[in-house]
């Protein structure tokens, strides 16, 4: 069974249709990289698979597990949207970093925001435990305070994992003596990379990224392109629009080629980039590769 299924996605914005029937598989640890030039949908589509923007049409399953099918309004809805977000980690061309905190705190931010998530759940839980126990009023508040106490406890511990985590994070992007600078001390590659642990750090399904070397000097690229082919594995699964054609060779295990808003063409990186069949791959392939 495929990690990722699309079928059918379509997009319209007003009388533009951006999206026109985008069907693909990923397979758990394969790399996908999308290529095509500026508004082939490319950005669209992934924004699409993230639940930034609703698709008119279709379907995206991760696993056997629907995360939104048109034909049924409740995949959509605003109870449920973050946690399908969750199935996705998406990196932006411009960082998107808060300015305001560290790298490891910009790291830290998703995954606190998770836990209150959770602590807010257990309250609940907690609630709904009182009151079918119909306890009398003494046991009711002993209770009530053992189960304070206990998401207390959950939450100093959870933090700590935190911590922990996105120090390893940082480290794992090349950044582990960055912790505590801002992003106006960072470079743009440096930015980049926090980003990019960032999104690592809610153990994303499909890891998504957008054009992430396009906002960075050619002496910054490099640095970047080294973090994400670091991050191949048969548990990683990734998929990348990018320019850059070289890296998409050598790292991609499928490549797209998107134009006007449908897959012109799918294949191996051979057999895309050294035997393209459609015309519109061709005519691509000869002014990127020059």
């Amino acid at each position: 069974m495929p990690l990722l299924t699309v079928e059918n996605i379509t997009k319209r914005f007003d009388n533009l249709e951006v999206l026109k029937g985008i069907d693909f598989t990923l397979e758990k640890g394969e790399v996908l990289a999308i290529i095509g030039s500026s508004g082939s949908g490319k950005t669209t589509l992934l924004r699409c698979l993230n639940f930034l923007e609703k698709p008119d049409t279709g379907l995206i399953k991760v696993g056997d597990e629907v995360l939104f099918d048109a034909e049924d309004n409740t995949t959509f809805s605003d109870e449920n949207i973050r946690l399908k977000r969750l199935h996705f980690g998406l990196v932006f061309q411009n960082f998107n970093l808060f300015p305001q905190h560290t790298a490891l705190q910009n790291i830290e931010i998703p995954q606190r925001l998770l836990l209150d998530s959770e602590i807010k759940k257990l309250k609940q839980d907690h609630r709904q435990y009182r009151k079918s126990k119909k306890l009398p009023i003494r046991q009711y508040f002993d209770c009530l305070i053992e189960q304070k106490a206990q998401r207390s406890q959950y939450r100093e511990d959870r933090l700590i994992d935190i911590k922990d985590k996105s120090l390893r994070l940082l480290d794992r992007v090349g950044l582990a003596d960055r912790a505590d600078y801002y992003p106006y001390q960072l470079s743009g590659g440096q930015q980049q990379r926090v980003a990019i642990a960032r999104a690592l750090a809610l153990n994303p399904d499909v890891l998504c990224f957008d054009e992430p070397t396009s906002a960075l000097d050619p002496e910054l690229t490099g640095e970047v392109l080294k973090v994400i082919k670091g991050l191949k594995s048969k548990d990683s699964t990734m998929i990348v629009v990018t320019h850059e054609m070289k890296f998409a060779q050598e790292v991609a295990d499928k490549v797209i080629f998107m134009a006007d808003g449908v897959i012109e063409e799918i294949g191996t990186p051979d057999e895309v980039f050294n035997h393209p069949k459609s015309p519109k791959t061709q005519a691509f392939l000869a002014n990127s590769l020059e």
